[in-house]
């Protein structure tokens, strides 16, 4: 497709690519919203603001005695309905202020496009982790000062896996910790030597380790009041969307613009073995989650 402002030493120039190169770019800047802390298993379809996207949850059938004379006694499977309501719309809007420099200024490698698409990230990792933190279960309080803190933080990890253990947490967890955490928990030769708990080498989405069980993450975009969070990402979902790509004249400016709008939603999800069931057939959202943790370090004055 050519539009009216293209000529012959342009080339053509075609907006439709830019959704799957806007998608390389934004997934590695992401953590709380990145596949290691969020699944993105109930997208469906998104259209719009305000679109809801709802999640079935299957109770567990009760297990019975079987006897001759009682037979057995048929159950009808039962549902749990979740709401995953799409709140969030961010945009991204490019100005050309003339049509010679839309294939320099428009691609999505320039300087100044890189930087909106790092705010767009900003905003939607910084909306998930509110979300997490909000319905992840607190741990006590980390006291810790630079002499005893690498070993205290390690300790709350191993803590906040016996915790996950107890619930029955499967395999594939997450721990994000704040830059002065990993400050300190990399001085501990658990994490320094990670081969003899895990493995090293992990770089993608703020990934610097592997240890007892557990994906090793680091972010300046920490909720307040908590430093480290701990759980499996089947717990948190997050249902994101580009709408796609316009391009068209500037009612305000004498420029050709392009832009995007990104549509996106978080919740915790809730399970029949962990969390209550209301009379009305919903989950008690008010409690936290068993399958998040989280805590504080308080770090001497």
């Amino acid at each position: 497709m050519t539009y009216a402002y293209q000529n012959p030493s342009t080339g053509t120039f075609n907006p439709a690519i830019w959704d799957s190169k806007l998608l390389e770019q934004f997934d590695p800047l992401l953590v709380w919203a990145s596949r290691w802390v969020s699944n993105n298993k109930y997208e469906g379809t998104i259209r719009k603001q305000g679109d809801v996207v709802h999640i079935n949850s299957l109770m567990r059938p009760t297990v019975g005695n079987y006897t001759i004379a009682e037979g057995m006694t048929s159950q009808r499977p039962e549902t749990v309905d979740q709401k995953l309501p799409i709140t969030e719309a961010k945009y991204l809007q490019v100005l050309i202020e003339d049509a010679e420099r839309a294939q320099l200024a428009g691609s999505l490698d320039s300087p100044i496009n890189r930087q909106m698409i790092r705010a767009l990230a900003r905003e939607a990792d910084t909306f998930m982790a509110n979300v997490i933190a909000k319905g992840a279960t607190a741990m006590p309080n980390i006291k810790a000062t630079p002499e005893s803190a690498p070993r205290a933080l390690f300790s709350a990890i191993l803590d906040m896996m016996l915790a996950l253990d107890d619930s029955d947490i499967p395999a594939g967890r997450y721990v994000v910790v704040s830059p002065r955490v990993k400050r300190y928990l990399v001085e501990y030769p658990a994490v320094a030597n990670a081969s003899e708990y895990g493995a090293g080498g992990v770089t993608m989405n703020g990934a610097f380790a592997q240890l007892a069980g557990f994906t090793v993450l680091s972010t300046t975009a920490m909720p307040k009041g908590v430093d480290i969070v701990a759980g499996h990402n089947e717990f948190a979902t997050y249902a994101s969307q580009f709408t796609g790509f316009r391009e068209g004249q500037s009612e305000k400016y004498r420029a050709d613009y392009m832009d995007n709008l990104h549509l996106y939603g978080g919740k915790i999800v809730r399970y029949p073995e962990l969390d209550t069931k209301k009379a009305d057939n919903t989950f008690d959202e008010a409690k936290p989650t068993k399958g998040i943790l989280k805590a504080a370090v308080e770090w001497p004055a």
